[in-house]
């Protein structure tokens, strides 16, 4: 019997991706092992492996198909002695209509398409009605409305003015979460303001999207009513160009949004002394041996320092190096640090595992690997999910200090400035210092003001004096 090959769900959260390159071609053998495809999620691009042997003799999705949903068929297998036509005509019959010859969705979406004598089976019995009073008798016969032949929504489902629920329908909310569209900002133009499949149809290209309520909680319905089309309208046609949002923008702005409004963030910020640093840097990358070509082992970085220290820092104070959940805090034996890598149009966070346990050249190697595949689009899941606390470093671009938003399920981020050349008081005399701006952010529900400053203070005394974390 023929064997479905299922778009392959490449990591917990996925649930759809884009099938971006077929490796084999129908007609061909195919061995366990083999590499058949190329899936691209808005982090990474994966290579998908066949599990069973036999000819590829149906591909069902063709490449560059985007949004296909995790556990579709993208292809059928042949086993060994089996008929590769007879496996590709089935299935061509077995393959989901395209979303234009589904009948359900549009009579499920539009009831007013339904046939009257149907809509008469299945209306419930009207509700009788008080008789109108002398004034509001009617003075002749009404003419039907095009409501008269909806299902409508009854009374009890019709929004009220202060109801909090969003009316949608069931293909609406299931086409908004594959598409990671809030219902919230999503206008309805079904009956009595019920959201349809075409009112998502038009979210997915921007048009028509509220803007997010400013610091309303998540999930409760928008207070911000500016639409799309309320901007666009402050802007002289032609002086703009919209950029549809990938999927990489959406779920950077999906997973931060959640961040901010359910995690309750707060701030410390410490200035660091780095001079005995950059003489320490100076020093380590001068003695690092060379090949033939001359080219150094490693070049360490400020930010491998960065890593370290706040990898030990944890190490030191294992209370802060935790993660919240309802059922308890989960405290982990070993500091994963997310750095933050800039990508084309967005940013990812490639984990150092068990950086406490690796000396700086060895953190060193690892990240300009990682980062080098973060831009290639080649990370595996599991060297970008997870962690247990990250750092972003903006002090390339010159800036001062900043504060950084938490990277869920982590409970603290560093964010770190740029060095430089500052007036500081020493023995009641004005000197320069290289000083170095952090700031902590932490969640306050599981790292508490005073742990979190145990946390900065311990990564002060480590960066300040790099030596110790060489010992």
């Amino acid at each position: 019997m023929p064997t479905n090959i299922l778009m392959p769900a490449l990591s917990p959260t996925m649930e759809k991706g884009n099938l971006a390159k077929w490796l084999k071609k129908e007609g061909d053998k195919i061995s366990s092992g083999d590499v058949i495809a190329e899936i691209e999620t808005d982090k990474a691009t994966m290579e998908v492996e066949a599990v069973d042997e036999g000819t590829l003799a149906k591909i069902v999705v063709p490449e560059g198909t985007q949004d296909v949903a995790v556990n579709s068929v993208i292809a059928v297998l042949a086993g060994e002695g089996e008929d590769v036509k007879a496996a590709a005509a089935g299935a061509a019959k077995a393959a989901p209509p395209k979303a234009a010859e589904k009948p359900a969705a549009s009579s499920f979406e539009t009831p007013a398409a339904r046939a009257p004598q149907d809509e008469a089976k299945k209306a419930p019995p009207p509700a009788p009605k008080p008789a109108p009073r002398p004034e509001e008798a009617p003075t002749g016969p009404r003419e039907a409305r095009p409501d008269d032949r909806l299902r409508a929504v009854s009374k009890d489902e019709r929004p009220r003015p202060g109801d909090n629920r969003i009316f949608s329908s069931p293909l609406a909310r299931r086409l908004a979460k594959e598409a990671g569209i809030d219902l919230n900002r999503v206008p309805g133009s079904g009956p009595h303001g019920r959201v349809i499949a075409r009112d998502i149809d038009a979210a997915k290209s921007g048009k028509g999207l509220r803007a997010p309520a400013i610091g309303a909680p998540l999930g409760a319905p928008s207070v911000q009513t500016m639409s799309d089309q309320q901007i666009l309208s402050l802007y002289e046609h032609g002086s703009y160009e919209l950029v549809p949002h990938d999927g990489m923008r959406r779920t950077i702005a999906q997973r931060l949004t959640a961040s901010i409004q359910t995690i309750p963030h707060f701030y410390l910020t410490m200035d660091c002394d780095i001079g005995k640093l950059m003489a320490a840097r100076e020093e380590i990358n001068a003695a690092a041996p060379k090949d033939k070509e001359g080219k150094a082992a490693y070049k360490i970085s400020v930010n491998d320092f960065v890593i370290k220290a706040l990898a030990l820092a944890l190490h030191r104070i294992p209370d802060a190096n935790v993660s919240w959940t309802e059922a308890g805090l989960l405290k982990h034996k070993y500091s994963d640090i997310g750095v933050a890598v800039a990508l084309p149009g967005g940013l990812i966070t490639p984990i150092v595992r068990k950086a406490e346990t690796k000396s700086l050249s060895a953190i060193s190697n690892e990240m300009r690997d990682l980062a080098a595949r973060a831009r290639a689009r080649k990370l595996k899941p599991q060297e970008y999910q997870g962690g247990t606390s990250s750092v972003s470093n903006l002090g390339m671009y010159g800036i001062k200090d900043f504060t950084a938003v938490i990277n869920p399920p982590q409970s603290t981020i560093l964010a770190v400035g740029t060095g430089e050349e500052r007036a500081v008081v020493r023995d009641g005399e004005i000197r320069a210092a290289q000083i170095m701006s952090v700031t902590l952010s932490c969640d306050h529900r599981s790292v508490d003001g005073a742990l979190g400053a145990e946390l900065i203070g311990a990564f002060k005394t480590l960066i300040e004096n790099p030596v110790m974390m060489v010992v």
